[in-house]
């Protein structure tokens, strides 16, 4: 059998590399070496930043409920989350917080029903 060389895929790796790495400051989108240890860096914390980006739009969603629910008669957040979930309501903190930002009257009236 004939011997086959890796070289036209090692450069299209290489060249993948690099093109991803484009932009990286210095050495980082030069070289290789560096470059794809930049990528694995950046593949890591691109991972651990997509969790991290839901429980950061959780507690942005949560803040502005709470200053909705104080301007609506009712002590804090949690109590009325409480007597939310106690009635029977089905809707989830992202709808509320919206309900709250863009339509005040609707979360107005959901509010009233809580108490």
């Amino acid at each position: 059998m004939t011997r086959i060389k890796g070289g036209v895929h090692a450069n299209k790796r290489r060249k993948n590399v690099l093109e991803r790495a484009k932009g990286y400051r210095g050495v980082r989108s030069k070289k290789e070496r560096y470059a794809h240890e930049a990528l694995m860096r950046a593949g890591r914390y691109a991972f651990a930043h997509r969790r991290d980006k839901k429980t950061d739009f959780r507690q942005l969603w949560i803040v502005r409920l709470n200053a909705a629910v104080r301007e609506n008669g009712h002590k804090s957040y949690s109590t009325f989350i409480a007597k939310f979930k106690k009635n029977g309501f089905q809707l989830d903190r992202k709808v509320l917080a919206q309900f709250a930002s863009e339509h005040p009257e609707v979360f107005a009236r959901i509010a009233r029903q809580v108490i």
